[in-house]
């Protein structure tokens, strides 16, 4: 049998963990003791791994994520009246399948940003899309994207993403742009996407960063009545970190 012809054929129909696995046999001194259809499922399973490896390295990359973080390092000891049955209830992904959302709200270093990380990267392991996105920054992008023609694939995009982070909302008041570019991505995304906000302001002040009392009740309707609510507090976890240091 011609072995070079064959890993390459791989290679060129993409099979890429199918031919690792193929190398790898080759170089097994027990081998024979298998059979044909034992040896077959090792590839066939190699090459399903490769692929969904691959898929999630894609879905991470698109996500943009500030924090490398994982529901696995989350720190539940330190005082910040974070809700652990809770959180790993939300670990589950089922919020994000229901097309509910998520608000994570506290003082500053408390570990708000690392948090929505976190479940944003545990949806990207279950198959989900995500995509992590600064409140200041993105209302620049939007208003630039109006003068070169984008604003609309922007929105589009948001709108496909299964979960989409708003981090830092509430650092100052929305002007009349910015109140309805907010209300097309919430518009957008309701009952078909999850949405997961990180404030310093709790939820009963929003309506004051809005601005505008009809947008205000047109946004939230659409995000509060269906959201689950993370209230932290205490000190900023960077002092610990010091501490440690």
């Amino acid at each position: 049998m011609l072995i070079h012809p064959i890993l390459d054929k791989l290679q060129v129909m993409k099979f890429y963990g199918m031919r690792k696995a193929f190398e790898d046999q080759l170089q097994m001194a027990d081998i024979d003791k298998l059979s044909f259809d034992e040896r077959f499922g090792l590839l066939v399973e190699r090459e399903q791994t490769e692929r969904a490896d691959r898929r999630l390295k894609t879905r991470l990359h698109k996500a943009k994520l500030r924090h490398t973080a994982s529901m696995e390092d989350v720190d539940f000891s330190h005082p910040r009246g974070l809700d652990k049955q809770l959180m790993l209830s939300l670990a589950s992904c089922v919020w994000v399948k229901s097309h509910y959302n998520v608000f994570i709200t506290g003082p500053t270093g408390i570990g708000k940003s690392y948090l929505a990380c976190a479940l944003a990267q545990k949806a990207c392991r279950e198959g989900y899309s995500a995509l992590y996105l600064r409140l200041p920054k993105l209302f620049s992008e939007l208003s630039l994207a109006k003068g070169d023609g984008r604003y609309g694939k922007l929105l589009t995009g948001f709108s496909r993403t299964n979960l989409l982070i708003l981090d830092d909302w509430g650092l100052s008041k929305l002007n009349k742009e910015q109140q309805r570019d907010f209300l097309e991505i919430i518009e957008d995304r309701y009952k078909i996407g999850s949405t997961l906000i990180t404030s310093q302001l709790p939820v009963s002040h929003w309506h004051e960063v809005i601005d505008d009392p009809t947008l205000a009740d047109a946004i939230l309707d659409r995000l509060v009545h269906n959201a689950y609510k993370i209230n932290l507090k205490g000190d900023s976890m960077r002092k610990k970190k010091r501490k440690l240091t």
